[in-house]
Parts: structure tokens; sequence; C-alpha cells
């Protein structure tokens, strides 16, 4: 039995007020630091990269790992690690619980439809030179992992969960020394590109007279924003965001329970399926869902539990502290002779997704070509929610429909990209036929994205 003084007790605990400290002091910088507020450097990054500052400057004095530190248990960088694994997927969970019930028309069920595409088909693209460069970087350096470049778009188009799941599956399943850093440093690099590319993109429009700096006020909230009249009361027998994390973690035990058994079955693909530990979260989550619609078809149910306010802020809540983590948890030391390989990376991550979907944006969404192409580029370099911050630069009230876009395109992206990820397990292995195959996807999907003036019928 441990006693309550011990380190082990209250390791958690250091790390989780760390993080949280973090984020406030970066929150701070932020609002007195002009030169940071204009960046767009999300505040979850610039507070990920003062840990990791002040890790490495620790490091150097000392010798040894600050988050390693008997302070914060003894295996904090591991901790550091798991927290941004579980965050990733508790936060597309609580995403899944928001309700909708939007009726879409033809043109936004094709909008949704392309945007979906394009999130695939950069996907794809960050693949095919991502991998390019590392096998050529394999060639040149001895021992390089040769897939390491399939990371690129791990890290720049799903974020910092992703890129700590693969990474961390290429180096206990193929031994690449140092694949959890590599990963999360792409990552980190992605955020960077986002801010990079989309103040230098906004500066454009203000020259050009189509956009001015946003002064942070924000609409006021309505009733109905934060609660509908048929749900369960904020202090009721059980208080309202209490139902919300039960909903959450109900789900997420549901997931496990579903990649243990899976795990069991296939032994081989143990650690492919629990890098997917955000899909079966999400899939926990719909099960969950159509229980509780069973339940109020029953008439066992008679007030609505989920509530989407809630569920969003919740949702915000796990993705900050995982950009937070997972940067934080970068171990330089590990990178000394890869770095000039991640910089080709992140240079080229950053001009091929400004690029595309620059001309995508151009081509298929005229009317708020704009608007897309800031929320799609903070999407693909970062997270969703950079996407949206870009997004609100240009359109702080959701004028167009470019924030649905983003919320709705999921479902077709998942179901478009789910063979890249099994994809990725290939590469080590065959690195030259999962290029050939991602180049082989990318057009294939630009034929889906074109369809209308490829196929056009003849009058």
């Amino acid at each position: 039995m441990s006693n309550f003084w011990d380190n082990s007790v209250w390791g958690f605990v250091c790390m989780s007020g760390t993080i949280l400290l973090s984020l406030l002091l970066a929150n701070g910088l932020k609002r007195l630091v002009p030169f940071l507020q204009k960046s767009l450097i999300p505040t979850s990054v610039l507070a990920g990269l003062i840990l990791l500052l002040i890790s490495s400057v620790y490091r150097r004095i000392t010798g040894t790992a600050l988050f390693d530190t008997v302070f914060f248990g003894g295996n904090g960088v591991n901790m550091l690690e798991i927290i941004t694994y579980h965050a990733l997927a508790l936060g597309f969970i609580a995403s899944t619980f928001r309700s909708d019930n939007t009726v879409l028309s033809r043109d936004r069920r094709r909008d949704i439809l392309n945007t979906g595409t394009t999130t695939v088909a950069t996907y794809l693209l960050q693949a095919v030179f991502g991998l390019l460069i590392t096998i050529i970087a394999a060639k040149i350096m001895k021992d390089f992992f040769v897939a390491a470049g399939l990371l690129l778009p791990f890290g720049y188009g799903q974020g910092t969960g992703q890129a700590l799941n693969y990474g961390s599956i290429y180096e206990a399943d193929y031994g690449f020394t140092g694949g959890r850093s590599f990963g999360l440093t792409i990552a980190a690099c992605g955020f960077l590109s986002a801010s990079i590319g989309g103040v230098i993109y906004l500066n454009v429009l203000k020259k050009r007279g189509v956009y001015r700096w946003s002064d942070e006020k924000g609409a006021l909230l309505k009733e109905s924003d934060i609660q509908t009249e048929d749900e369960i009361p904020m202090n009721g027998a059980i208080d309202k965001l209490t139902v919300q994390i039960a909903l959450v973690l109900c789900a997420y035990f549901l997931a496990y329970l579903i990649m243990m058994l899976l795990g069991k079955l296939i032994p081989s693909f143990r650690s492919v399926v629990y890098g997917f530990n955000f899909l079966f979260g999400v899939l926990g989550a719909i099960l969950v869902k159509q229980i509780m619609k069973l339940l109020k078809k029953t008439k066992l149910r008679k007030r609505e539990y989920c509530n989407s306010f809630l569920m969003t802020r919740i949702s915000n809540f796990w993705f900050d502290i995982m950009v937070v983590a997972g940067v934080a948890a970068i171990r330089i030391e590990v990178l000394t002779g890869y770095w000039w390989i991640i910089l080709i990376l992140a240079v080229t991550g950053l001009l091929i997704t400004f690029f595309y979907n620059r001309f995508i944006a151009k081509k298929l969404f005229p009317g708020y070509e704009n608007e897309q192409f800031l929320a799609m580029y903070g999407m693909l370099t970062g997270t969703a929610s950079t996407g949206v911050m870009l997004l609100r630069e240009v359109d702080p009230d959701f004028k167009t429909p470019t924030a649905d876009n983003l919320v709705y395109q999921n479902f077709p992206a998942m179901i478009l990209g789910f063979p890249i990820m099994l994809l990725a397990t290939l590469a080590p292995k065959k690195p030259w036929l999962v290029l050939a195959i991602a180049a082989g996807l990318f057009v294939v999907m630009n034929l889906i994205l074109f369809r209308s003036v490829i196929f056009r019928k003849k009058k």
C-alpha cells in the first residue's frame, strides 16, 4: 500500500498541474505580447513549446530529463505520451456525442463530400512526398528508417495523437529509434506551419482590402446555444456536466472492451488495433447514442441527456491537453541526427498543403474560397481547432458554410481515408509499393473531386 505522501501518488497530479499551468501562462503571453497574438500560434502549442524549452534547459544543466524526476513520479515522459494517446480518443468521443439534426441540401452535401475528399487527397499528397523524401534519405543515411516520411500525413493531416500512435508502432514493431519523438516533432512543425502559412495568407487578404484584424470579441451566446428545452436541468439529481463526462468515459470503456477482444482474436494486429483507439472511441460513442435512442423510443428515457455545448467544451479541453502533452513529450536528444530530414519534411508539408488546398478552394468552392482554404489549410497542418481558429479571422460569425463543412466532412473522410492507415504498416517492408499505391489513390481522389468537370455530360 502506498503512503499518501509518496511521489507515486502525486506524480500524475503534478504533471496535470504543470500542463494546465503552462496553458494559463501561454494564454497570458498571447494576450500581452502583440507578436504572439498576431502569429496565430495556438495557445496549446505555445504551452507545449514552453514546457519543451524548460525541460531542454533542465536536461542540459543537470543531464537528466525533467519529467522523469521523482517530482513527476519517475516516468513523466511516458506519462505525457499516455495522456496524449488517451486525450485524442476522448476528444473525438465528446465530438461524436454532439447532437445533429441539420437537414442538408444537395449543394451542401456536394461541398461536404468535396471537403472530405480534399482531406483524404491531402493526406495522400503528404504521404507521397513524405515517403519519397525518406526513401531517398535512407539511401544516403545508413540505418535510417525508410517509412518515417509517412509520419508527415499523420503529424500534419491528423495531428499530435496519430503522429504519436504511428511513431510508437514504428518504434516498437519496426525498430525506428526515436519514432515517437519524430512523429511528435512533425506534428509540432505542422502547428507552426499552420501559423506561418495562415498569417502570410491573412496579410495578403489584408493588403487586398478583403480582411481586417479580429478584435477577438465574439458574439454573446443565447440560451438556446447552451441548452434546449427537452434536456435535463443543469443542477438536477446529478450535475449535467457529470452526465456528459460519464457518457464519454462509458463510450471509451466500451471501446476498450472491443479493442481487447480484437487484440485477443488477432494478436499480430494488436498494436494496430490499439493505435486506432480514437476510431473505436467514435464507434463506442455511436453505440451509446443508439442505446439512448432506443431507451427514448421505449419511453424509459424522457429527457435529453447529451448537451452539445458541454460536449464541445469537453472535446476542446482534451484536444488542448493532447497538444500540450504531445509537444512537451518530444525528446530532442534522440533526434540529433534527424533534424535536416525533419526540416525538409516540415517545409515540404507546408508548401504542398498550402498550394494544393489553395488550388482546390479556388476551383471548387466559389463564393467562399478564402474561408474554405484557411479552414482546410489550418486543419491539414494542425487540427480542426486550428482550422476553425484561422477561419474565425475572416468569418467570425460563421456566415459561410465552411464551419459546417469541417464538421460533416469527418464521415466521408474516415471512410475514404481508412485504407491509408492500413498502408502505413506495410510501408516499412515495401516502401516503393506503398508509394505507388498512395500516388494512384491520389489520382483517384482528384477524379472524384473534379468529377463534374471530367465527366460532364455533353449538351
